[in-house]
Formats: C-alpha cells, structure tokens, sequence
C-alpha cells in the first residue's frame, strides 16, 4: 500500500461514536500521530487497536513532526493524524502536517466523523444554509475588540469555541457589540453525559451565565446579522442634495451616495438626472 497520511476524527465525548473505519485505519497505521499519548490510549484501548507506535503532534511539536510524517509518508508508510477530540486541524494541530506531506507530494485522506462545529450548529436551532467557524476568539484586547466588531455585522450564523472560564466574559462582549437581543445557543460537553444545550438571546445568556458555575467545554452558536432594509428613493435623494450642495458634480455625488448607501451607482446616477 502507497504512502499516505489519514486524518481520523476522533470521538468528541462518547466513545460509541468512534466508527468502524476509523479502528481500521488506527489498526493499519504504522504511526499514529496525537496530541496526548494518554487520551489516545485510552480511545485505542476502547477499540482493541495496538498501534505500532504513537507520536505527539502538538502545537509545541507540530512544525518538527509535519516534516518527519511527511518523510515517513515518502517512504510509503501510512500515518494516523488524530486530536483529543473531533477533527483534526480544526482548532487543533493538522494543518501544518497536511501541508508538509503535500508539499512532498504525498497522499492525504480523510475519515470523516464526530465534530463539535457541525453538531453544535445543527442543534442550535438557527439557520444552517450559511454559516462560519470562528474558533477562539483573539485573547489580546486590540485583536479581539477588531474581531468582535468585524462579526457584529456578518450575515452567516456564526460557531465559535470557549473555554468555561472565559464563557462569562465573552458573552458579556458578545452582547455588548450585537446587542442583547442577539439569538445565541450556547452547547456544552457535547455527547457526554451532562450534555446541554441554552438557548435564548445575549442578554439572558449572560444571566444564565451568572447564575451558573461553567464546566467543561462550550460552543456557541449566533444568529448572523440581519440584512439593513434598502435605503428608500427619498433617503437616495436626500443624500444626493446634500453631496451636490457640497459642490459634487453629478457623477462624483452619486459614486459617493452609492458608497454611504450600499446602492447600485446605476440606480443614484439615474436619479440624480431624474431631478
């Protein structure tokens, strides 16, 4: 069998949902690379698989291991990617490994499986059509006030992760950028036995928050923003006076209404001749 680097995605709480073709490729593989040898053992030791070796691909070992998988893979070895949980390279190490064995021309699969995003997103109750993944939020003030601002507006439902003890002040911002009335669910230990899932507004999930001592895991889920109503003929008309009051030829009036407005430049320059 060639060579070739296999992302398994790994239970994230019931062991149950480990599937069968995932045992297989920990069974076949002459590597397995994770982030925890323990919590690896562990899940291979529920699957009756003795690996034949186990490695740490961690966010300290990462860009040393990706270059000898990516050797390994070379020399026609198949190697196991695994995380403590879900799928690998989201929010967690992978990316650099895939992106090393391809480099080197290797092969890269995928098991696909158990993952927090998704299983948060389709029990949250909010639209699924669109939606993006966010992971942790920026831990420094400047980054994370700039990402928090930048989310405020966007139209997708939106899934991000926290840890318990952030959970608290993160909603707190979260309700201080898109308001109170913002619909969120908030998940926690997903599949395990103490699993639960809020739902509500910012406004009370803070409350909640409050009023509870937060444990394990959590995913959040919000409501994207709303799309503004189009600005009427009137509001175009108006913001059209004001630019040619200000000295604005025609043309550059309403290239500047189409900019402020959100409008087709088509639209305000057709009526601006109107006038």
């Amino acid at each position: 069998m060639a060579g070739r680097l296999v992302l398994v995605a790994t239970p994230i709480g019931n062991l149950g949902d480990l599937s069968p073709r995932a045992t297989q490729a920990l069974a076949d593989a002459d590597l397995v690379a994770c982030e925890d040898t323990r919590r690896t053992g562990k899940l291979l030791a529920h699957a009756g698989v003795v690996a034949a070796g186990l490695k740490v691909v961690n966010e300290h070992t990462e860009p040393t291991a990706a270059q000898e998988i990516a050797s390994m893979v070379a020399a026609d070895k198949q190697v196991v990617l695994v995380t403590d949980a879900g799928t690998p390279a989201i929010s967690d190490p992978g990316a650099r490994v895939v992106t090393a064995v391809l480099e080197a021309g290797g092969a890269v699969e995928a098991v696909p499986g158990p993952s927090a995003v998704l299983a948060a997103l389709v029990v949250s109750g909010l639209p699924t059509a669109r939606f993006c993944f966010e992971g942790f939020l920026p831990r420094k003030c400047r980054s994370r006030s700039e990402r928090l601002e930048a989310l405020s507006t966007e139209p997708r439902t939106m899934v991000l992760y926290e840890a318990p003890h952030r959970l608290l002040r993160t909603l707190e911002e979260l309700a201080d950028v898109m308001g109170t009335a913002r619909q969120v669910a908030v998940v926690r230990e997903q599949t395990k036995l103490y699993e639960e899932v809020w739902r509500g507004v910012l406004g009370d999930a803070v409350m909640w928050a409050k009023a509870t001592s937060p444990r394990g895991e959590y995913v959040l889920v919000l409501r994207g923003c709303d799309a503004p109503p189009a600005p009427s003929e009137r509001q175009i008309r108006a913001a059209l006076d004001a630019e040619l009051s200000n000295g604005l030829s025609r043309r550059d009036a309403a290239f500047a209404v189409a900019a402020e407005l959100g409008v087709s430049r088509r639209v305000v320059y057709r009526l601006s001749l109107a006038e």
